[in-house]
């Protein structure tokens, strides 16, 4: 026998009343939580800037490789440091802004900020405004659809455990979805790399590989240094065309280097440098972070 519609306006009230008595506490830890990298829904200033805060001191403090170690607990870790760098290279504070909008970056930006030298009072002032712009948008959105919002929680109070089972569902095909993805772009840049020791064994020999450090200006200001003798052309240069290469129309061994997981930089400049017909264009097995572990020596931009 259906519910009727006293008890549904019954389990709606409830329903409401548990969250208006609840509200502070859970949209503070649930927007603190979704600042630190947890994928819940944030709308709360204060949460915002001090879950962001966290991250800008962390930057600050350890740099690049603690960004490297932020993006690897991402859904999207071969794109997130590249797309912070380019976001913080491009709009600078407002990129504070602008991360909160953008997914996969909004937890890299404040770190990137950070270990880029951003002053506090600099970073509070973009954050402050960022946070208040995120919630005016929630609460338009949920003016906005106010009565639609009604219709779910009525919808909600009904359907019980099944509406569980279902949001349960949603977001496992979501997950699916996007480790597809992830999978087929590691397909696509699963060529082969050179690890640190064969590139060694390259630069002494008689006919030494050109080396290529395809890391953005945002990255090089976080980490300035260098393998030696490596030539500093960005990722977005080579894919760009934007001029001729030093090293067009020399047929030897080209290595390419970055900071981020998966090599992906260097292996996305590699592919392009293949299309252009350098057919031996590979990426360094773990990039710069590889080659200092290994205890070689670097140079400085």
């Amino acid at each position: 026998m259906s519910p009727s519609i006293a008890d549904r306006e019954h389990r709606v009230q409830e329903l409401m009343a548990l969250v208006v008595v609840h509200a502070i506490p859970v949209v503070f830890l649930a927007t603190f939580a979704a600042r630190v990298g947890l994928p819940v829904p944030a709308s709360a200033v204060l949460a915002n800037v001090l879950g962001d805060g966290i991250w800008f001191y962390a930057g600050r403090a350890h740099g690049y490789r603690f960004m490297r170690l932020l993006c690897r607990i991402s859904i999207s870790p071969d794109s997130c440091v590249r797309r912070s760098e380019t976001l913080i290279g491009r709009w600078g504070g407002m990129s504070l802004v602008a991360a909160k909008f953008v997914p996969g970056v909004s937890v890299v930006a404040p770190p990137m900020a950070g270990a880029l030298g951003m002053s506090s009072l600099r970073f509070l002032v973009f954050e402050v405004a960022g946070a208040l712009l995120w919630v005016a948008v929630f609460l338009g959105l949920g003016w906005l659809f106010r009565d639609e919002i009604q219709a779910v929680l009525d919808v909600l109070a009904d359907a019980g455990s099944v509406a569980t089972v279902a949001l349960v569902v949603v977001l496992a095909a979501m997950l699916i979805v996007r480790y597809r993805r992830r999978r087929a772009f590691l397909r696509l840049t699963g060529m082969p790399r050179v690890t640190v020791g064969e590139l060694q064994t390259l630069m002494t020999g008689e006919a030494p590989p050109i080396v290529i450090d395809v890391r953005g200006d945002a990255g090089v200001q976080v980490d300035p240094r260098r393998i030696p003798g490596a030539l500093p052309v960005s990722l977005k240069d080579i894919q760009q065309r934007r001029s001729l290469l030093p090293f067009d129309g020399e047929d030897r061994e080209i290595i390419l280097y970055c900071s981020c997981p998966n090599e992906v930089s260097a292996a996305l400049a590699a592919q392009a440098l293949a299309a252009r017909g350098m057919k031996r264009a590979r990426p360094l097995l773990g990039g710069l972070e590889a080659w200092v572990a290994a205890g070689h020596p670097t140079t400085e931009h």
